[in-house]
């Protein structure tokens, strides 16, 4: 009973939260701040759940915009845990195809976020360089999974330079953000499914780097987000 009252309370959140985003888009479609704004209620929805959220950011990150923010990408729970750690002026990068999702889709589009062609390795390339335009142009940020999927309990898969690359041509740092494991957490018949902890982790700066060195900032940046993860798994669960 439970998890069917959970499923219709999240679908009747989302699809209002999209609807009402959607009208605001109508207003100013594709503003620096409409996906900040809707991300907030997207987020709210994790007390649906029964998950408790714990946000760290340090002071260092606070004041760091335009970055590029890489996370963890772990399973469709992302939706509504991911929102509460969208800072302002902020935008993610994701497939053309969401594009297509009946309300998330056109909230997705219309807030402004960039919609890229991944079967197109072309227009990928090309979209390294209108994302670093944008952030340059616009002054924002963007937000990226540098696996390129869902982990699904696979631990934190090997990173796509992308982010990196994007980072590199905007001149930009790369702020890692680590979220605590997701796999099995949620179980929609229990009431309480405890914390989760969502922490930003210190600018890597690119300044002076080659693009040859990408690949090796790529698999260091990933070894250090695998001992956060560590750390901040056991803190969740404990």
């Amino acid at each position: 009973m439970l998890a069917f009252a959970r499923i219709i309370l999240m679908t009747i959140a989302l699809v209002f939260i999209c609807v009402c985003s959607i009208l605001l888009c109508i207003v100013r479609p594709f503003h620096r701040n409409n996906v900040y704004h809707t991300a907030k209620y997207l987020g709210k929805i994790t007390k649906i759940l029964g998950l408790d959220v714990e946000l760290r950011i340090p002071d260092s990150v606070k004041n760091s915009s335009p970055v590029v923010y890489i996370c963890n990408h772990q399973n469709s729970y992302d939706i509504f845990t991911a929102p509460n750690a969208v800072l302002p002026n902020t935008v993610s990068v994701g497939k053309k195809s969401l594009k297509w999702i009946p309300f998330f889709g056109q909230m997705y589009w219309l807030t402004g976020n960039i919609l890229i062609d991944r079967k197109n390795t072309n227009k990928a390339m090309n979209t390294i360089a209108l994302t670093a335009k944008k952030i340059n142009e616009k002054n924002i940020s963007v937000w990226l999974f540098p696996e390129g999927t869902r982990s699904n309990g696979r631990g934190l898969l090997p990173f796509k330079t992308g982010a990196f690359r994007t980072a590199l041509q905007a001149n930009v740092p790369i702020v890692p953000i680590c979220a605590s494991n997701m796999h099995k957490k949620v179980v929609l018949n229990r009431w309480d499914n405890g914390k989760m902890i969502i922490e930003f982790m210190e600018p890597v700066s690119l300044d002076g780097v080659n693009k040859d060195k990408v690949r090796a900032i790529a698999n260091t940046t990933r070894e250090q987000m695998l001992v956060k993860l560590e750390q901040i798994n056991k803190e969740a669960e404990s």
